[in-house]
């Protein structure tokens, strides 16, 4: 997947934490691990209307594969496939993006990801947001990332907290996902704030010792 994204296309690891760019080949498995995650990822998601089955097929694939490739290309997106590397063998676990990227003065992008729910509780996911934002901070020329959480949804809220992003806003009706318009809270983190600390995966490592 190639890209004309500073820092794009790259790959990142933290043990057996890998974050890569999608490949043609990870149909199957990204197929798998979004159906048998349904009841996990579905109330949390803007998803096109359809079965769930349908929307995240292996044939499904091949479209969302194509639009993340466009919008890598076009600088405007960075998306990581998230993998375990256990006992010499790769499984994908989840998915991270740095979206809406927006250059010049402004330097931001919008962090979304999700994980396998058989994996949860593992730091997978904080450690690839870690991984993703010192990324961004350093080869990717960003200056801000922002995440927005629907309130309700408590893991996903831990995972910021977890690494120290601020709580700074709450939007009314942000999104329409499961049939209705929901509320969401904004977080937010800039360069300044890990730099003392030697970045977000240094202050992750911290907070786990």
């Amino acid at each position: 997947m190639l890209g004309s994204t500073p820092g794009w296309p790259a790959v990142l690891a933290d043990g057996p934490v890998v974050l890569r760019p999608y490949k043609r080949s990870d149909a199957r498995a990204w197929s798998e691990v979004r159906v048998a995650n349904q009841k996990w990822l579905a109330p949390w998601e803007s998803a096109p209307p359809g079965p769930w089955s349908e929307m995240n097929s292996a044939r499904a694939f091949g479209y969302v594969y194509q639009d993340m490739k466009r919008s890598a290309r076009r600088g405007e997106s960075m998306p990581f496939a998230v993998c375990l590397q256990e006992n010499g063998r790769e499984s994908l676990v989840g998915h991270l993006n740095l979206g809406n990227i927006v250059r010049r003065a402004f330097s931001s992008a919008y962090a979304g990801y999700w994980v396998d729910a058989r994996v949860a509780g593992r730091g997978v996911i904080p450690t690839a947001l870690a991984l993703a934002v010192d990324h961004a901070f350093g080869p990717g020329g960003l200056h801000r990332i922002e995440v927005n959480i629907r309130p309700e949804n408590k893991p996903s809220r831990r995972v910021v907290e977890k690494l120290g992003f601020r709580e700074e806003a709450y939007h009314q009706r942000y999104m329409h996902i499961d049939g209705s318009w929901r509320d969401h809270l904004g977080y937010a983190l800039t360069s300044e704030e890990v730099a003392a600390e030697g970045g977000l995966l240094a202050r992750w490592r911290r907070v786990r010792a």
